[in-house]
């Protein structure tokens, strides 16, 4: 990873449990001498067949080591996070016999947004996640705790041109549309169906002006209540959803 914050990471039960099962190359497992040994008997198994070693440690040492407050106690080392390639996205559409269906993250820089995006992207059958080098988060331990251990069975590129890369996508035959309060048609009545690739904004900002203008359609969502926007992540899912339920339909 480029990141020279501590993107290899993993902290917490089930991030690190699906760590393990998932294959990701792992030097070491560090628990606290007061977590509850009950409920990491799967960790202790799964570690031992795989031939990862850990240890106990005190609490302290898991603090100063966890990124976030949530760590429960344990905390893994992992060799490496390996970041797929736009190509390898493209190629797992074609293995699933299905037009693609991928999600673009635009400067999404909080963790937690990103994490929840890649969690549903994942329920909602996404292929892949692309997500810039620059001006965004990259994936550190609390978007893998976010996203519940979807990172390790989610196909993420990290690109260092968003517009390069959505020409690259509609040279594939895919539909680039973006997520915004601009747009002039409702999610309920676009056409989601086929080849697509959903951009989803920053809050505050949304898409940035150069990726609006590549979208070859804007959507929205409808809003009747006092709130005005929502969540970047919570938008993502609605829509993610809309699109798997205009395919399960069809």
């Amino acid at each position: 990873m480029e990141n020279k914050s501590n993107e290899n990471i993993i902290e917490g039960r089930n991030p690190v449990e699906e760590a393990l099962v998932s294959g990701i190359s792992i030097d070491k497992i560090f628990i606290s001498e007061t977590a509850n040994k009950n409920t990491l008997s799967k960790i202790f198994d799964l570690a031992r067949k795989k031939g990862v070693p850990y240890s106990f440690v005190n609490a302290k040492k898991i603090e100063e080591m966890s990124e976030s407050v949530r760590s429960q106690g344990i905390v893994a080392i992992a060799s490496y996070t390996e970041y797929s390639t736009v190509d390898e996205i493209l190629a797992e559409s074609k293995k699933k016999e299905k037009a693609p269906f991928i999600i673009i993250a635009d400067e999404i820089t909080d963790p937690h947004n990103l994490g929840a995006i890649i969690r549903t992207a994942n329920a909602a059958g996404a292929d892949g996640v692309i997500i810039p080098k620059h001006r965004s988060a990259g994936i550190n331990s609390v978007v893998a705790k976010t996203s519940a251990g979807a990172v390790y069975h989610t196909k993420i590129a990290k690109v260092s041109n968003l517009a390069k890369t959505i020409d690259l996508l509609k040279k594939e035959g895919i539909w680039v549309f973006g997520a915004d309060l601009e747009g002039k048609e409702s999610i309920f009545k676009a056409d989601l169906s086929g080849a697509l690739a959903l951009v989803v904004g920053s809050e505050g900002k949304g898409i940035g002006k150069l990726i609006k203008e590549k979208c070859d359609f804007l959507v929205k969502i409808p809003m009747v209540g006092a709130t005005e926007s929502l969540n970047a992540s919570v938008a993502a899912g609605i829509i993610m959803y809309e699109v798997l339920r205009t395919r399960l339909d069809g």
